[in-house]
């Protein structure tokens, strides 16, 4: 018996230890997860409190956000009122814009129309007296104005106002180019050398002389060639504007002569630019 009883205290004794060791075994790797699932704890909790405070920044972010876009919304609204008032300013800018360049267009043409007349004036001037030497007649454009020059010689005998038989002659062929062009106006101007006048009982002195010979060449186109006496203008200019110094006999002759000077008719160029402006003025309107 009491060997018996010893083996089964013996048996009972082995067979704690065996389930100790593994209880043990099992505590020990329990504690093994244990550690690590603690370890993961911790990581978790430091990502949650540094995922809080990236949330709490993006809140932070969010709400300014937001009050940006409050404040953009109200400067939106602010500016769709300014825009609409620089859009009507605009506007009207541009209709000004727009009648400066109908009014500068309609000043171009005016010039472009009155180039083109004188133009064709001189042409047909020079076509006329084409085939009279340069130095007796002289056809040119200055600032505009049409001249025609014609020496003394070919018109009148020295210290004379009558015209001449070869200067009528001249005088026809000017008579048809003004009579094509009823629109012009003309001044006749008579220039003299200065050479006082002596013994000459009829002629005072050199203004005396010019403006007879400008009035000689008014009544030939007058009444020769049925140029409109309303057209023409008479004017005598003495010495006193020279082309070149009375020095010499060759200046003084060139100085003695008789200008036909075609006067632009203003009027009609202003009433034109007038008449462009208030269609200009209009169509902006």
């Amino acid at each position: 018996m009491i060997i018996g009883a010893s083996m089964a205290v013996l048996l009972s004794s082995c067979v704690s230890q065996k389930k100790f060791t593994d209880l043990e075994a099992k505590q020990k790797e329990t504690q093994d997860l244990l550690n690590t699932a603690t370890v993961k704890l911790n990581s978790c909790l430091e990502e949650k409190a540094s995922e809080s405070s990236e949330l709490k920044v993006l809140r932070d972010q969010v709400s300014n956000l937001k009050n940006q876009n409050s404040a953009l919304l109200n400067n939106v609204g602010n500016l769709a009122t300014l825009s609409t008032k620089e859009a009507e300013n605009l506007e009207r800018s541009l209709e000004s814009i727009k009648e400066k360049d109908l009014q500068i267009k309609t000043m171009n043409d005016a010039l472009n129309k009155k180039d083109s007349v004188t133009l064709a004036l001189v042409t047909s001037l020079k076509g006329a007296l084409g085939n009279l030497a340069d130095e007796d007649i002289e056809v040119n454009v200055e600032k505009g104005v049409v001249y025609v020059s014609i020496s003394d010689k070919l018109l009148f005998k020295s210290g004379s106002y009558n015209v001449s038989t070869r200067a009528k002659e001249v005088l026809s062929k000017v008579a048809k180019v003004v009579n094509d062009k009823p629109d012009i106006e003309f001044l006749v101007e008579g220039h003299t050398d200065d050479d006082p006048i002596k013994g000459n009982k009829v002629l005072v002195d050199n203004w005396d002389l010019s403006v007879k010979r400008a009035t000689a060449v008014v009544r030939i186109l007058q009444n020769d060639f049925k140029v409109d006496p309303k057209r023409m203008t008479a004017a005598g200019r003495s010495y006193y504007v020279p082309i070149a110094d009375n020095s010499s006999a060759a200046n003084k002759a060139k100085n003695r002569r008789t200008r036909i000077v075609v006067l632009p008719k203003l009027d009609q160029f202003y009433n034109m630019i007038e008449d462009g402006m208030k269609k200009a003025s209009e169509g902006g309107n």
